[in-house]
């Protein structure tokens, strides 16, 4: 009977780390890139933490042109999605 209890007690674990991956995913950060406010133009790291003209665009991508598309310069209306959470449009 130990062995049939110590498998349950493994199940039950396991269902709670996957528990807990599910929650932790849905809160992660949103990806982050330097670009120009104006021109939407991806630009180095240092434009953004020196104090240049980059500000930070969160979520979205890179297009060909080099311009960021899809997400927002406004971190709080980026949906950080992930495994389990829901998507919606960021503006």
């Amino acid at each position: 009977m130990a062995g049939r209890r110590l498998r349950s007690s493994t199940v039950v674990l396991g269902g709670m780390g996957l528990l807990a991956l599910t929650i932790t995913s849905c809160g992660s950060e949103p990806d982050k890139r330097c670009a120009d406010r104006t021109t939407q133009k991806t630009l180095p790291s240092s434009e953004c933490r020196g104090g240049g003209s980059g500000s930070y665009y969160y979520g979205g991508k890179k297009g060909g042109d080099g311009k960021v598309q899809g997400g927002s310069f406004d971190k709080s209306a980026v949906d950080r999605g992930g495994f389990g959470c829901s998507k919606s449009g960021g503006g």
